[in-house]
């Protein structure tokens, strides 16, 4: 039996939401820190922060409001990770995390961006700035919560992939319309080769210090 694209992205989607809820737990230094209901409450804000925020500005249903699945599983997912952080925080979990947290970034900002432009919302920049809502809005929020520098703050390499393959994705959906899959397919997977690379060779965005003046 062969697995159809909306099927294969819904897939990735859940691995993505299982993949943000555990690294956002984990975040948090120990779990002495933060009690069953904070790690929850972290896991879902993750999980769903960004998605969330995306539908609140195009005005429609939240996602997960038409599909609660994504809140029982970005559950379970902040429960495991609570309850069993020594076995995600082991070297080659976490490893594993950090490409899944990626791949589902990549699949998040091309939904964020496919949904605004088909609501034809600020066409055609504003798809491109969902998009990178979608992927990293909840990291943000994650960020904030647990006290940490933002992801925008840091020289990371992961909002970068989001927004280049955004860019590309919306000026396919222009003018090669007809190539939408073929398309998102490929710039979700770009995403994801630019965040892997990252991961695996441990690159960041070059710093620019500003010299004080005297």
């Amino acid at each position: 039996m062969t697995m159809d694209w909306s099927s294969f992205t819904y897939c990735i989607s859940m691995a993505g939401t299982v993949a943000f809820a555990v690294t956002a737990v984990l975040a948090i230094r120990s779990e002495s820190d933060i009690d069953i209901v904070g790690a929850i409450i972290l896991g879902l804000i993750t999980a769903t922060g960004g998605g969330t925020l995306r539908d609140i500005i195009l005005g429609v249903p939240s996602f997960w409001s038409e599909d609660l699945t994504y809140i029982w599983v970005a559950t379970a997912a902040s429960i495991a990770a609570l309850y069993g952080r020594s076995f995600f925080s082991h070297r080659y979990l976490f490893g594993l995390m950090l490409y899944v947290d990626g791949l589902g970034a990549a699949l998040f900002g091309i939904q964020g961006a496919e949904k605004a432009w088909a609501l034809g919302f600020g066409l055609p920049v504003a798809p491109i700035i969902l998009g990178l809502t979608t992927a990293i809005g909840g990291g943000i929020m994650r960020d904030i919560l647990a006290g940490r520098t933002t992801l925008l703050m840091r020289h990371e390499i992961y909002a970068t992939p989001v927004i280049l393959s955004a860019t590309l994705f919306i000026i396919l959906l222009n003018y090669f319309p007809e190539y939408r899959v073929l398309g998102s397919f490929l710039c979700i997977l770009a995403a994801f080769a630019l965040r892997a690379a990252a991961i695996h060779w441990n690159l960041s965005m070059p710093a620019f210090a500003i010299k004080p003046r005297n």
